[in-house]
């Protein structure tokens, strides 16, 4: 497009004229009989390639549009003296511009930069927007027309009263979709209209990547149903010197496909968004797959990794759009591990590109030959290690990882060697990624197995998050979508993408759209965790009037309860086989009751299973069995976590009651959505709640015999029962009977089908001997108390310490830490100090403090630190009456990063 033809088709004229006809007759002032809101001229110099640049023309079309609809008369023109004088005139300009300098912003020479700042550029009132590049100009029009789109009065809109100047506290922050199901997902594939709306949802709230996923339906080549788009390159491409092809797809299909492809990129780099592919499946035989859907003919072992480049390198010339490309390389891939020779000549597929593509490896059975390969190609290289497994934990990454995903000596043998052995670690975790002598980037991934459904939405955690993702001098993130994996593995059915059986709640505008809360918490505070709050709340007062300011409390903290329930308690780091969403019971006394948790150790009961930070969380049979030996420590307990779910659901619980009584309109949809999915995050975190309980007291009689500790367990089980029912009711006629995200039955089904479960672990509690033979001898007073306690409210010491870190360290030398007090004395009387490397293989080491009264002094050894990796530590502390507590701790809003950090 020249300038010529952008000035028309945005409505702008040279010399000051009207607008052009192309667009005359469109909605650029109020339409007759309306009353104008006033005028406003929109300034884009073209000569300025940032203003000439595509994102920055989509923003400023979209602010034209925005100001239309709010009934501003409207035109766009080349230079300010050719705006009438009377007029506001809001400017475009790159941060470089004489007149951003003029108006006093000095903004940083950085990528994505974008300042707003309101004055008078002679006889105009005018609002200038700058940014260091076109995704920062993008952003800035963006918010303008964000606030006025969503303002009571647009014109105060248009009259910031401060300079807004921001810069990105992540260089990546991106949104990954999957397609899992030909049957649910080929349509929005397809959908032109949907991929405009949907990459505009996305770039409005500053994510500046997108990541179109295929192939990860499935873990393995066997027992496969829908295979659409599972090996990309023939559902794509027909190469002539190869005889590869697809069953029941015409290549008629696969043009489509490809132009489609092709649209799809165009249009996210029109909106400042890079485009990655992700090729997560390079299997290309099925065994055992009678059902397959399609297949793939004519590809030998010998041609696969010469078909592969070749194919790759065609895909990106002909998708000149598309700038990186994800690949999966271990075994899950359909191709052995350990198989470097055949990526070797895949990656040479981005080089034979001719452009400079990155290489996206994700974490799993990535070793340094593996990034080595990567990086000969002189591309870049960035890796994508899991944020808290296949799940999202609290906003900090993880202390420790589960034991099981530790590496193990012998390995899994054959080709599941790295993934399972030596290289175990990375299966879940960023392992042993974050060295300082790195030459790749480091992105988090977050993945959907804790909450893919219910409508999510905290800015207090997504700004923690935020900031956790920049851990080390990573890059940023990549979550994955809503509805992540719907349909997958065959399961999916016409229509069933967006799970509602109520019609009236079903979104008329793309499923995405009953999420555009959660896009815009998640993007523009991963774009800035400072950012203010009117950005978020602004959504809520248009939305939900009166009722926003108890809507944004009920929803975020709703929206803290999975996370932290995952973090305490994970029996499986997968995504398909845990989803707390929709919990598939795991029993408290039955160790042989199915379940789908296959990466939990034996016994595989309630209390035996690890919390996904054991190194800062106790399990319930752990903590029992130290608290009966009077050595309970500083780790988090089953208790505090059940308390501090509890105080999250009821705060939720008080806010949706003031949300209900100050809406206008409880039968609005977006109100009843938010609502609904409020409500249950509100019943999972009571239920959570009562059956951690339920679990340490039955672990106390367990031990103990105490009948005592079985009723009470019993009473609080049974209320954790009634509250799942209670989700049953809420949700029975609203969401479908049957929410599929796999073909196994711990994949899919309702609330409702959860409970017959609950009832016979219940009663298999109440058929419990009566007398068992105690492992541990208490008194009856300290049982009782310990009950008591059990049922109560826990009280962890808060300590007067502070601690400075060091600003750094040297490799080889010792690193001296010291506590001092905020008081007259520290209040403890031991203290021990954690370290370790940035290495989640390694294992921490604990050494203890020389105690003064008012300071605490320890030393990491000068051996220790003669590392390429980070280090990290964290205080536990031991007051007069034996209680510990972590210092710095998780923070009241559990939002701290528990442990310090020395690069």
């Amino acid at each position: 497009m020249n300038r010529r033809e952008f000035l028309i088709q945005t409505g702008a004229v040279t010399a000051g004229c009207v607008l052009g006809g192309a667009l005359r007759g469109r909605a650029q002032a109020a339409a007759p009989g309306d009353q104008s809101a006033g005028s406003v001229a929109i300034i884009c110099d073209l000569a300025d390639p940032i203003v000439f640049s595509k994102p920055a023309q989509w923003a400023a079309d979209r602010l034209r549009q925005a100001l239309v609809a709010r009934k501003f008369v409207v035109r766009v023109f080349a230079h300010l003296d050719e705006a009438p004088a009377d007029w506001l005139c809001i400017v475009a300009a790159a941060c470089s511009s004489p007149i951003v300098r003029g108006a006093g912003l000095v903004p940083p020479a950085e990528a994505e930069v974008l300042g707003i700042v309101a004055g008078r550029l002679g006889q105009h009132e005018s609002l200038i927007a700058s940014g260091s590049d076109s995704r920062g100009l993008s952003y800035a029009l963006n918010e303008i027309a964000d606030a006025v789109a969503l303002a009571p009065d647009p014109w105060s809109a248009l009259r910031p009263p401060l300079p807004i100047l921001e810069r990105p506290a992540n260089p990546v922050r991106s949104v990954m979709r999957v397609f899992s199901s030909v049957v649910e997902d080929k349509n929005w594939f397809a959908d032109r209209n949907f991929w405009r709306d949907y990459f505009s949802l996305l770039a409005a709230q500053r994510f500046n990547r997108f990541n179109l996923a295929f192939g990860l339906g499935y873990d393995s080549p066997d027992r496969l149903r829908d295979t659409y788009f599972h090996f990309a390159y023939p559902f794509f491409l027909h190469l002539q010197e190869y005889s590869v092809s697809v069953s029941n797809l015409m290549a008629a299909e696969a043009a489509e496909n490809l132009e489609m492809l092709r649209f799809i990129s165009n249009e996210a780099a029109e909106r400042g968004l890079d485009f990655h592919l992700g090729l997560w499946n390079h299997a290309f035989q099925w065994t055992d797959s009678p059902d397959a859907n399609h297949v793939i003919w004519g590809l030998t072992t010998q041609l696969h990794a010469r078909y592969c480049r070749d194919a790759l390198a065609v895909l990106l010339r002909e998708c000149p759009n598309i700038s990186g490309v994800t690949f999966r390389v271990d075994e899950e891939s359909g191709v052995p591990e350990r198989s470097y020779d055949f990526w070797k000549t895949v990656f040479d597929g981005c080089v034979q590109s001719g452009r400079r593509v990155e290489i996206d490896l994700h974490a799993r059975g990535v070793d340094q030959s593996m990034i080595d390969i990567a990086l000969e190609t002189g591309l870049p290289v960035t890796v994508s290690p899991s944020f808290w497994g296949e799940h999202m934990g609290l906003p900090y990454h993880q202390a420790a990882i589960r034991p099981t995903e530790l590496s193990q000596p012998d390995g899994g043998g054959g080709q599941f060697e790295q993934d399972n052995g030596s290289r175990g670690f990375l299966r879940y975790g960023y392992g042993d990624l974050i060295r300082e002598d790195r030459r790749c980037r480091i992105v988090h991934r977050v993945w959907p197995g804790t909450q893919r459904v219910l409508l999510w939405g905290d800015p207090v955690f997504a700004a923690a998050y935020s900031r956790a993702f920049g851990f080390c001098g990573s890059q940023g993130c990549e979550i994955f979508d809503p509805l992540s994996f719907k349909g997958r593995r065959g399961s999916g059915y016409p229509d069933g993408r967006n799970g509602y059986a109520d019609p009236s709640l079903r979104p008329v505008d793309g499923d995405f759209t009953k999420y555009s809360y959660t896009y815009r918490v998640w993007g523009r505070l991963l774009f800035n965790p400072d950012a203010p709050a009117d950005v978020w709340q602004r959504q809520l007062r248009h939305d939900f009037g009166l009722a926003a300011g108890a809507v944004e409390q009920a929803l975020g903290h709703a929206s803290r309860i999975l996370p932290l329930f995952t973090t305490a308690h994970s029996p499986s780091a997968a995504n398909d086989r845990y989803w707390p969403e929709m919990y598939v019971n795991m029993s408290l006394a039955d160790a042989s009751r199915p379940d789908p948790y296959t990466d939990t150790p034996s016994p595989k009961r309630f209390g035996a299973v690890s919390p996904l930070d054991p190194q800062l969380f106790a399990g319930v049979d752990d903590y029992v069995d130290r608290l009966l030996a009077g050595q309970a420590g500083g780790k988090y307990s089953p208790v505090e976590v059940a308390q501090w779910l509890e105080d999250q659901a009821r705060t939720a619980a008080e806010n949706l009651a003031k949300a209900n009584a100050q809406t206008m309109d409880r039968h609005a949809i977006l109100f009843r959505r938010f609502a609904i999915d409020t409500n249950v995050q509100i019943g999972l975190g009571l239920f959570f709640s009562e059956k951690l309980r339920a679990a340490v007291l039955y672990a106390l009689h367990e031990r103990t015999g105490s009948q005592a500790a079985l009723a009470a367990a019993l009473k609080t089980y049974r209320a954790a029962r009634d509250t799942w029912a209670r989700i049953v009711d809420i949700t029975a006629k609203v969401y479908v009977a049957d929410l599929t995200y796999g073909n196994q039955w711990y994949q899919r089904g309702h609330w409702s089908d959860r409970l017959a479960a609950i009832d016979l672990d219940i009663a298999a509690v109440e058929r419990t001997p009566a007398a068992p033979r105690p492992a541990a001898t208490v008194p009856p007073e300290r049982l009782a108390a310990l009950v008591s306690a059990t049922l109560g409210r826990p009280r962890r010491p808060v300590g007067s310490v502070v601690h400075t870190p060091p600003a750094s360290f040297r490799r080889g030398q010792l690193v001296q830490l010291e506590l001092g007090s905020t008081g007259e004395t520290l209040g403890a009387k031991a203290a021990r100090v954690f370290y370790r490397h940035i290495h989640q293989a390694e294992s921490w080491h604990a050494a203890p403090m020389r105690i003064q009264p008012d300071r605490a002094e320890v030393v990491i050894p000068a051996a220790y630190t003669d590392t390429p990796h980070p280090l990290q530590y964290y205080f536990e502390l031991i007051d007069a009456s034996g209680r510990a507590w972590l210092y710095p701790g998780l923070g009241p809003a559990l939002t701290d990063q528990p442990y310090f950090v020395l690069r």
